[in-house]
């Protein structure tokens, strides 16, 4: 088996602690990251098999380009996955209530955030033989709602985004005019409902929580990107809704 190192952004969520344990599970390196010094070390010691756990700001490019040099700093030549975990949740009752405040979160936490680690991590994950970048998307970005619409545009955007580094993966490798060859790097969108965990079906016993995927059904998916070839994978939306 090979190990690979793997970035995991939004690391202290539930979801970035399971992504963070299976993948680790699965014989790779990992480095967890958020934002908050104490939840992402405690995150790590709770992912265990050895999470590396370090500290950025991913809406500022500067302190993702710190991240990379802390990252070098451990010895590492580089990146060969990022999964990408950083979201959040605004809504309101329809379109006239959108307000500024509330697209500036979603821009500056699925957007921005997103944007900068792909480009400061992007030549990396070029160059390695099973680079992957993944994002979770919704299902509201294909099919917006008036009351979710800040939201749904960001995820959008955050999409297209993440098409356009498949693109630029796809040019570089199978596609390039120059030197031609196998499509090594991918980058997809695994696309949910909405995300459920253990804490929140044991503090509401009484939902069933319909459509929703376990962040371990998540995790499972990130293990397995690196298990399938980029030719199949690169520029997919990969549906884990139920």
């Amino acid at each position: 088996m090979i190990t690979l190192t793997i970035l995991v952004t939004g690391g202290s969520s539930a979801s970035g602690i399971a992504v963070t344990r299976a993948l680790a599970a699965a014989g790779h390196r990992v480095l967890t990251v958020g934002s908050d010094e104490a939840r992402i070390k405690a995150a790590a010691k709770e992912a265990g098999h050895g999470a590396t756990a370090l500290v950025s700001d991913l809406a500022s490019l500067d302190s993702v380009q710190d991240l990379a040099a802390t990252v070098r700093g451990l010895g590492i030549e580089g990146i060969d996955g990022v999964i990408h975990l950083v979201g959040g949740w605004r809504g309101a009752k329809g379109i006239e209530d959108q307000t500024d405040e509330d697209w500036d979160s979603m821009e500056r936490s699925a957007v921005t955030t997103l944007r900068n680690v792909s480009r400061v991590f992007y030549s990396q994950l070029e160059a390695s033989p099973r680079g992957r970048f993944a994002m979770v998307s919704s299902t509201t970005a294909a099919a917006p709602t008036a009351a979710a619409a800040s939201y749904a545009a960001a995820k959008a955007a955050a999409e297209a985004w993440t098409l356009a580094v498949a693109d630029g993966f796809r040019r570089a490798q199978s596609a390039s005019k120059e030197t031609p060859g196998e499509q090594h790097s991918a980058a997809v969108i695994f696309v949910v409902k909405a995300l459920v965990d253990s804490a929140m079906r044991e503090a509401h016993p009484e939902r069933r929580f319909p459509g929703f995927t376990d962040v371990e059904e998540l995790a499972a998916a990130a293990v397995g990107l690196f298990e399938q070839p980029a030719a199949t994978l690169n520029g997919q939306h990969i549906m884990l809704a139920t």
